[in-house]
C-alpha cells in the first residue's frame, strides 16, 4: 500500500492524458492552488455526483485561486464520454497504470461492502501555489465532499 501524503509534503509531480489525450502536468498549474481529487471510475453514480459537484463549484473555486483536477484509472476515451454525458468542466486525467494514484496514497486496500479489496481510495489532496500539500483527505464521501472542502478552507 502506498504511503499517504501529509501536510507540508511536496506533491509528487505528474503528467497524464486528459479526456482529449492531451498531456497535462501538475507543473502547468505552478503558482495556483490545486485541488487534486482521486475517484474510482467515470460514469458511476458516486463519481458522477462528485464530478458534478466540482463542476457546479468550479467558478467559485477558481475565483478563490483553485484549479481542480480529477484523476481516475480510466482511459481518455472513457473520460471524454464522462465529460460529454455529464457536461463536466473539471479537468479529468487518466492514470491507467495507477502510478500517480499510488504516489498520492490513493490506491490500496480499502473496505467495500464489508470486504477488504484493493482499489482506488476516494481521496482529495489540496496543494498550495508551490506544490506543497496543504491538506490530504482520504476515504472521503462522494456526496457533500465539495461543500465540506469549501467550508473547511473558509471560502
Amino acid at each position: 500500500m502506498s504511503a499517504r501524503l501529509q501536510p507540508g509534503d511536496t506533491a509528487p509531480a505528474f503528467t497524464l492524458p486528459d479526456a482529449d489525450g492531451k498531456q497535462v502536468s501538475l507543473a502547468d498549474h505552478k503558482g495556483r492552488k490545486v485541488i487534486v481529487y482521486f475517484y474510482p471510475a467515470a460514469l458511476t453514480p458516486g463519481c458522477t455526483k462528485q464530478a458534478c459537484d466540482f463542476t457546479d463549484n468550479l467558478d467559485f473555486l477558481a475565483g478563490h485561486g483553485y484549479d481542480v483536477i480529477g484523476i481516475s484509472p480510466d482511459k481518455p476515451e472513457k473520460l471524454a464520454k464522462f465529460r460529454e454525458k455529464e457536461e463536466l468542466k473539471v479537468t479529468l486525467l487518466g492514470d491507467p497504470d495507477k502510478a500517480v494514484l499510488e504516489a498520492y496514497g490513493a490506491f490500496g486496500e480499502k473496505k467495500l461492502y464489508g470486504k477488504t479489496v484493493t482499489g482506488v481510495i476516494r481521496s482529495t489532496v489540496i496543494l498550495d501555489e508551490d506544490g506543497k500539500v496543504e491538506r490530504a483527505l482520504y476515504n472521503v464521501k462522494a456526496t457533500g465532499h465539495v461543500a465540506k472542502i469549501i467550508k473547511d478552507l473558509g471560502l
